[in-house]
């Protein structure tokens, strides 16, 4: 099961807005929202709260692709998230995380007893390349008991 299919099978917001995981590996994810009229806002573009879920979706995607073999010890968690709209979006969205640290760093922190933070820094882009919005994603690794 790839990362896309495991968190379509175990996060129902995934799974109600049709997200499409295009690529997810430990540099990057990348995530597709359908255009779907259910999901519109008023102007007739995503929901604003649709695109955060597509961006904090495509933040655990990565996490979960750089750090999967780390959730026999530790939980991943967002701390906390922060987005910034920045022109309107239309039609299909985009998004693209990445790491804000390298692994080995995150990795080290937990080795050390420590609760490593991380961000994940998040582009959402329209079909035409345009950057409609920014987001940071702040996780942790929370150790197991």
């Amino acid at each position: 099961m790839t990362v896309g299919e495991m968190l379509v099978a175990t996060v129902p917001m995934a799974r109600t807005l049709n997200l499409e995981f295009l690529e997810t590996t430990a540099d990057r994810a990348v995530v597709r929202l359908p255009d779907q009229a259910e999901y519109h806002n008023h102007i007739g573009g995503p929901h604003a709260g649709a695109m955060f879920t597509l961006a904090e979706s495509a933040s655990g995607a990565i996490v979960i692709a750089a750090l999967g073999d780390q959730l026999s010890r530790a939980v991943p968690l967002a701390v906390k998230a922060e987005i910034g709209y920045k022109k309107l979006a239309k039609g299909v969205v985009t998004a693209t995380a990445t790491l804000g640290r390298p692994v080995a760093e995150v990795i080290a922190e937990l080795d050390a007893g420590e609760r490593p933070e991380f961000p994940v820094a998040i582009e959402i882009r329209r079909e035409d390349g345009a950057v409609t919005g920014e987001m940071t994603v702040v996780w942790t690794l929370r150790p197991n008991a």
